[in-house]
């Protein structure tokens, strides 16, 4: 079954879907900067776009583009900022 999920006013969206192996979400988000908090683990990677992340525990951002990835630590929380409408996957687990 598919969900989908809204934050920040509709600036970033996305669709929560079952993939072969574990939870995933497949979204958008709007030129911005946001901050998202984590449950589980979480692998991001960057579909169209480009991405500047500020890790947990990190005071260094850095940037990731199309076919890049990341992990984000369970329970944490991270900054984001985009220029440009920017697609990413997101895998749990």
């Amino acid at each position: 079954m598919l969900k989908v999920n809204e934050y920040f006013d509709g600036k970033a969206k996305s669709i929560a879907f079952q993939s072969d192996a574990l939870p995933a979400t497949i979204g958008v988000i709007s030129p911005g900067e946001y901050e998202f908090s984590t449950q589980q683990k979480e692998t991001m990677t960057i579909v169209s776009g480009v991405m500047s992340v500020c890790l947990p525990g990190l005071e260094t951002w850095m940037t990731y583009g199309a076919g890049e990835c990341f992990g984000i630590a369970p329970n944490s929380t991270f900054q984001v900022t985009v220029e440009y409408d920017t697609a990413y996957l997101c895998i749990y687990g």
